[in-house]
């Protein structure tokens, strides 16, 4: 009988992407099957049910797509942080460091009423600098943050630890070794 896959199953790795030595977990190939798709969603949203959600807040780019279908199917609006000038309107930002750098991310300053429980959702958790950056803005607008859920850890990057070291629950579906 054959074993059943997993959403592991429907991540490819691309090898020395972006920069030589690093093993690119891909979840697009995830996204594009139907049936690998619906389990992710649904494996993401299982921890939750029955709890109240007032908004999903997605991480750009790959936290839009997983973010809009849970929201979707908790029937709760969905809040993009995007990278710094790509939103309208007024915005509160945030700082955080890259590998080679720093980068900011915005949100829009009304875009979570203070109280509202929130899921911060990403594709994947590495350093978990850019789910510091989007905790921090959650909470800058009184956000309270019920978990950050995530469809790869990679564990040895510590990006887990950090963000649990901010007393935030973690979901994550699999774990990749390696960068």
């Amino acid at each position: 009988m054959p074993r059943t896959k997993t959403v592991k199953d429907y991540i490819r790795t691309i090898v020395d992407f972006p920069h030589e030595g690093i093993l690119f977990r891909d979840v697009t190939t995830l996204f594009a099957d139907p049936r690998g798709f619906r389990m992710a969603i649904d494996q993401l949203l299982h921890p939750y049910a029955g709890q109240p959600i007032d908004k999903v807040v997605g991480l750009e780019a790959r936290g839009f797509i997983l973010g809009g279908a849970i929201a979707h199917q908790l029937s709760v609006g969905f809040v993009p942080i995007r990278k710094k000038g790509k939103l309208p309107g007024a915005v509160i930002s945030e700082e955080y460091q890259l590998e080679y750098g720093e980068a900011v991310v915005e949100i829009h300053d009304d875009a979570i009423v203070p109280g509202e429980t929130i899921l911060l959702v990403d594709d994947l958790l590495a350093t978990g600098g850019t789910a510091e950056a989007g905790i921090k803005l959650i909470e800058r607008l009184g956000g309270n943050i019920l978990s950050c859920a995530f469809v790869v850890d990679l564990p040895e990057l510590g990006g887990r630890k950090r963000i649990e070291a901010m007393g935030m629950d973690v979901h994550t579906l699999c774990e990749f070794e390696g960068l």
